[in-house]
């Protein structure tokens, strides 16, 4: 009995490290599967920009045009939310240039569609309509009071703006899964939120000038039955479409799938939680070797992983760079020549096809390319991530590098760079508000004299993000001019007005993610605002 006891233990071990062991080709290939599917939705819209939900959709294909990020804790039943953090504009001006987009996520559950897609999308649908309805209301009744010849828009625009404000759909489109009774819950909510995203400084007079059509999601899941030969033109709605592709099939449980050299388990939505098992692959890196990994079998393909991963690590150690575990390229910078400040002008749609803001976020090419920053308007602010940085260096002319891992950069002068290691709030609750006000110092020592000044962090989404929305609230007056701190001293710094300036930020820095806990320290800064945080300058670290 007890051998029959310790076979079955020794079986059962074996299992489990089997298991475990192919894990990472189960979740590979039925990635490779998924994106399949996902290429042949793309293939029936070509002119619609195809744009991955981070970070899990980023997996699913090789050619993302942008990302975006809508969380589907913003969307579960009975929890939900608006945030003004992550308002995805960049997506609603792209969808109104191109006449709509497609949105690629997935869900490890046994359901077709995360609540991302099923309730948080159809909400900032329902909530940019009605902001820019309201706009387009208002731009018509200042055309009727001033007279055609004074208003901001020509004849045909204003004609234009009068039939829209009249048929602009700004109801409220869910899937048919939703119960009607969470329906009628969240619509109740509708009014407040609308209200939220006007008062929050978000452009919705540009977004206006940009959609003809208003925006509505259409959902397509690898259930979905579309008749190749009716498959319709996007131009022939009466509305932008918002088209949200579930990549994974939905059974809910891992398949068992043969071939004639091994077998593997699928894995629905094997995108999600990287980090339990990617192994420090990114999804950039598994589409450079697609091929050559798939091929590879569940045997061979962690040794192939962990080749390819050090590799890498290598090739960009060689470079100076630090690479983390996922890396997005950014898209084209805003150019801060054209706006008279960090609010900036009204910015149509001929000037957004110029500055070509979305670029290929996934391009397997070359990893040498050229990653630009993200200008804030006017006000000589970058944000870049850190292995970025070598490559812009001529268009700065001074560092703040927040990335815990030190690196340091070539420049002309020694107190033109200056390294604060800083840590997400999980690491450390307090790393952030400890370095800012040696942070703002720096910055107002350098902006103070024109310069234009970088501030970088591991991946430029969240550290930098914080340090710069402590910069602008703590440095620049509320039309987003350079002050020194002196509209700051007798300000009454709020959250709402914390949010308003990090709305204003991310309208230039499209990718920008703060986390929660990092906000937290940045309003903790500024809640303790004292003149002498300002007067005294840092101690400056030479490069």
């Amino acid at each position: 009995m007890a051998a029959e006891e310790r076979l079955s233990i020794y079986r059962a071990t074996r299992i489990i490290k089997k298991r475990e062991n192919s894990r990472l080709y189960n979740a590979l290939r039925s990635i490779y599967e998924d994106s399949i599917f996902i290429a042949e939705i793309a293939g029936l819209w070509r002119d619609l920009p195809l744009l991955a939900n981070l970070r899990c959709g980023l997996w699913y294909s090789p050619r993302f045009e942008a990302t975006c990020y809508f969380k589907s804790t913003d969307g579960h039943t009975n929890n939900w939310s608006f945030n003004t953090s992550r308002l995805n504009l960049h997506v609603a001006q792209l969808a109104g240039l191109r006449g709509g987009c497609i949105i690629v996520d997935s869900t490890r559950r046994g359901k077709r569609f995360p609540d991302s897609m099923s309730k948080t999308i159809p909400i900032w649908t329902c909530l940019l309509n009605r902001a820019v309805k309201n706009c387009l209301l208002r731009m018509s009744a200042e055309s009727q009071r001033d007279g055609e010849s004074q208003s901001n828009c020509s004849p045909n625009e204003t004609a234009d703006v009068r039939l829209l404000s009249d048929d602009w759909d700004s109801s409220l489109h869910l899937p048919l899964w939703v119960p009607d009774i969470e329906k009628a819950a969240i619509e109740g909510h509708i009014e407040e939120w609308t209200k939220q995203l006007e008062a929050c400084g978000a452009d919705i007079h540009s977004l206006a000038s940009i959609i003809r059509k208003p925006l509505r999601p259409l959902w397509i899941s690898q259930k979905t039955l579309i008749w190749l030969n009716e498959v319709p033109d996007c131009n022939s709605w009466d509305f932008t479409p918002i088209i949200l592709v579930s990549a994974s099939a939905s059974d809910g449980i891992a398949q068992q799938r043969s071939m004639s050299q091994f077998s593997w388990h699928y894995i629905p939505g094997a995108g999600d939680d990287e980090e339990s098992w990617a192994r420090g692959l990114s999804p950039n890196l598994f589409w450079k070797h697609t091929f050559e990994l798939i091929d590879s079998g569940p045997d061979l393909c962690n040794q192939q992983v962990a080749e390819l991963v050090e590799k890498e690590r290598v090739y960009r150690a060689q470079r100076g760079e630090y690479s983390p575990q996922v890396t997005v390229k950014l898209h084209q910078k805003f150019s801060g020549n054209n706006h008279s400040n960090i609010n900036g002008e009204s910015i149509n749609s001929r000037q957004l096809m110029g500055s070509k803001i979305f670029i290929n976020s996934m391009n397997t090419t070359s990893s040498d390319e050229r990653h630009p920053i993200f200008w804030l308007g006017s006000t000589n602010l970058a944000v870049a991530a850190t292995l970025h940085v070598p490559d812009v260096l001529d268009d700065v002319d001074c560092v703040l590098n927040c990335n815990s891992k030190f690196k340091s950069f070539c420049l002309p002068c020694a107190d033109s760079y200056l390294h604060l290691p800083m840590v997400t709030s999980k690491e450390d609750r307090f790393s952030l508000i400890n370095n800012l006000p040696s942070a703002v110092g720096f910055a107002k020592l350098n902006l103070s004299r024109g310069k234009k000044m970088l501030v970088c962090c591991h991946n430029g989404e969240d550290i930098s993000i914080c340090v710069c929305l402590a910069i602008l609230s703590s440095l620049f007056d509320e039309g987003g001019s350079f002050d020194g701190g002196k509209s700051f001293m007798h300000a009454n710094i709020t959250k709402w007005e914390m949010r308003r300036r990090l709305v204003l930020i991310c309208k230039f820095a499209i990718n920008a993610r703060p986390s929660r806990g990092n906000l937290r320290q940045v309003f903790g800064f500024l809640s303790r605002k004292n003149e002498s945080l300002f007067t005294a300058a840092p101690a400056v670290h030479g490069a």
